[in-house]
């Protein structure tokens, strides 16, 4: 989509939202604002006028905005100014729970809809983002007039974003969430179905929606249609509701087994006594306020279920609660709903393999490098894993964390440590440059050493740094 004029500037959409005809995302006085088109301008009227906006804004399930007219060009006729988001994530980053709850919520915000004779166009997990700590729709253009006797649109793309990784994951394997980083679309229901075992051909939900919905997609490609949603079938609303509904059933029984992973239970197996434990906290919490200013977002790149996370959060950071472990980030998340934290978002990140620029020219989902200013970086217990698990060079790591973050609290971990004596006791030590003085010298390259603390009862020692071009 080419740059618009408002107001003598021109402006461009930003790379995620040049594919919806009813409008698009744009950047305006450092605030995202989303342009409606004057093609959508019947349905965004019922949306405000039959009180559903009112109803989904009121129970959190949507986002609020702000409304001022558009009236530069003949193709546009809202401007929309909506609550700012603190960051965008996407679902290949998050845990079986988030991905939960995001599909209930949009089959909740869809019967909803139907209430007030609307329909959701689009049933995609990327229009869910956590907001003010609770799962939040943000697309206010997925809302059409419900036409009786039409299927709902939706839902072959809730089953590819929604139905179809979620039942993997409940009946396969965790690990098949990360599949939704190859398939940014959603998970084919065919190969879904293939993946399922067999006993799930005996449960009533996924039979319909998976099995069954993956024979009948067959059956119409083979007759040279691009998918069973036939709106020359009739479909009553009760009809409509029932699916639905049947959906919602089928989802809110998928339950997740946690397996055992390596790090699901780390504070558990932890070798930090009472008391060693105590400085590091008071340490870690005493460089926060060094590092304190409004506004400010920290990143623990190695959260587990989030003990440190939350001590930046009650110092006034947003916080990116960052880990590799599936079971801890939805331990982490899980929690975080239960308290109703705000300003706490825990997500899966393979910091060796962090999440690339995707879609369209790689611009549709931007990189983990790119997507947030990081104020601090806490990178605690993980230098050690970062170049002896994954033979990283420590000058590499530096570099890596000098584009991340402007400041950093990390925790150097001697090979005389337990947790390292472990992970060297199958494998070669072939890392001689790995000792505190190369530790220092590799990072003073990139960044100021303000203060190194070493821990009570142990060998470790925590560095407060500033990167060196700040």
């Amino acid at each position: 989509m080419h740059g618009f004029y408002l107001q003598g500037y021109l402006l461009q959409p930003i790379a995620s939202s040049f594919r919806d005809p009813s409008g698009f995302l744009f950047i305006r006085d450092g605030q995202y604002c989303r342009m409606v088109n004057r093609s959508y301008q019947p349905h965004y009227d019922q949306l405000m006028s039959s009180g559903l906006y009112e109803a989904l804004v009121g129970k959190g399930w949507l986002i609020a905005h702000e409304e001022t007219a558009a009236d530069d060009t003949e193709d546009s006729y809202k401007i929309l100014t909506p609550d700012q988001l603190q960051y965008v994530s996407y679902p290949y980053e998050w845990s079986f729970s988030q991905l939960k709850d995001a599909a209930i919520l949009t089959l909740n915000i869809a019967l909803e809809a139907l209430k007030h004779d609307m329909t959701l166009k689009d049933a995609s997990a990327y229009n869910v983002q956590i907001h003010h700590g609770k799962p939040t729709f943000i697309d206010t253009l997925s809302f059409e007039l419900y036409e009786p006797g039409v299927p709902w649109v939706a839902y072959r793309q809730y089953c590819q974003h929604f139905l179809a990784p979620l039942a993997l994951m409940a009946h396969r394997d965790f690990r098949t969430l990360h599949l939704l980083r190859a398939y940014i679309d959603g998970l084919p229901i065919d190969l879904a179905s293939t993946l399922l075992p067999k006993k799930t051909w005996l449960n009533y939900g996924l039979l319909a929606h998976i099995h069954l919905h993956a024979m009948s997609q067959k059956k119409y490609e083979d007759e040279g249609r691009a998918d069973n949603t036939n709106r020359s079938i009739n479909v009553s609303r009760l009809q409509f509701q029932g699916l639905l509904e049947s959906l919602l059933a089928t989802t809110k029984k998928l339950q997740w087994q946690y397996a055992a992973t390596e790090w699901g239970n780390y504070y558990e197996d932890t070798n930090y006594v009472d008391e060693s434990m105590t400085h590091k906290e008071q340490a870690v919490t005493r460089f926060l306020d060094a590092c304190r200013k409004p506004g400010a977002t920290a990143a623990d790149f190695g959260a587990n279920t989030g003990k440190f996370s939350r001590l930046a959060a009650a110092a006034d950071f947003f916080v990116l609660a960052h880990d590799i472990d599936e079971v801890a980030v939805d331990r982490n998340y899980r929690q975080m709903i239960a308290l109703g934290e705000q300003n706490l978002q825990p997500l899966l990140l393979d910091l060796t393999n962090p999440s690339p620029g995707l879609g369209w020219a790689n611009e549709e989902r931007p990189s983990l490098l790119t997507r947030k200013k990081i104020d601090v970086g806490l990178a605690l217990a993980l230098i050690h894993h970062i170049a002896i698990s994954n033979n990283v060079p420590l000058e590499r790591a530096a570099a890596f964390f000098q584009t991340l973050c402007r400041q950093l609290i990390i925790e150097f971990v001697p090979k005389s440590d337990s947790q390292v004596k472990r992970l060297l006791s199958t494998r070669e030590d072939v890392f001689p440059n790995y000792t505190q003085e190369g530790f220092e010298q590799a990072f003073s390259q990139y960044f100021t050493i303000t203060e190194a603390v070493p821990i009570t009862s142990t060998e470790r020692t925590l560095y407060l740094m500033t990167r060196l071009q700040d």
